[in-house]
């Protein structure tokens, strides 16, 4: 069958991908297979041939759920980055140490982002997103984005209770995002060095925790 198959049998139900929903088992046993083989071999390395063969379904149900390549890729994209942010991004607004809320979560982030499995995955979708936009807008979605409203909702709520001074709560909460990852992030990204020690990672946020609250606390506070 070729990347052009006839989807005469196709579910009903698709995204704007031209995926189906991912709601049974198939599908996830179809986006694990997925996952292996682009962290493996990359976008353009990656063929759904091998998904099919490492998801173990044949050829034809892969074209069942998902048309092409890049609309696999987007679904994959979507399902776990989607699911990882909404963990992530958790702030316990009852806490009255906002550095202490920033610490932990950062932490939690930088924890994730420099695991050897999200550097690939962030090197797939850089090198895809220029051909394929919509694999670059699907991830920004899906992550950085996502993170960023949470964040800059959870400073809104700090705002209102008097414990943050932030005219811009959305250009606040990228400052912080891109501060925490910029070292250590980079340098794994570029193949500079290994994963850090939890230490060095914890000693960066908690700078950049340092440098966000001195410029973001209340005058009254300092």
């Amino acid at each position: 069958m070729s990347d052009t198959a006839d989807f005469a049998s196709a579910p009903a139900e698709t995204d704007r991908a031209g995926s189906a929903r991912p709601s049974d088992e198939k599908m996830r046993q179809i986006l694990e297979g997925a996952r292996r083989v682009f962290l493996a071999d990359g976008f353009d390395g990656a063929s759904m041939n091998d998904v099919a063969r490492v998801a173990g379904v044949s050829k034809g149900t892969l074209y069942v759920y998902f048309q092409s390549k890049q609309a696999l890729f987007e679904a994959l994209i979507k399902e776990e980055h989607r699911r990882t942010a909404e963990r992530l991004s958790m702030f316990d607004e009852a806490e009255p140490d906002v550095a202490l809320v920033l610490k932990r979560f950062g932490n939690a982030l930088m924890n994730f982002m420099l695991m050897p499995e999200h550097i690939a995955l962030v090197r797939t979708v850089s090198a895809a997103a220029a051909k394929f936009p919509g694999i670059g807008r699907a991830f920004f979605e899906a992550g950085p984005q996502y993170g960023a409203d949470r964040l800059a909702a959870y400073f809104a709520h700090q705002v209102e209770a008097g414990a943050l001074a932030i005219d811009d709560v959305n250009l606040a909460a990228y400052q912080f995002l891109e501060s925490i990852q910029g070292f250590h992030l980079k340098r794994m990204l570029f193949c500079i060095c290994e994963p850090p020690p939890p230490q060095a990672v914890e000693r960066a946020v908690a700078r950049a925790v340092e440098m966000f609250m001195a410029v973001y606390r209340p005058k009254q506070l300092s």
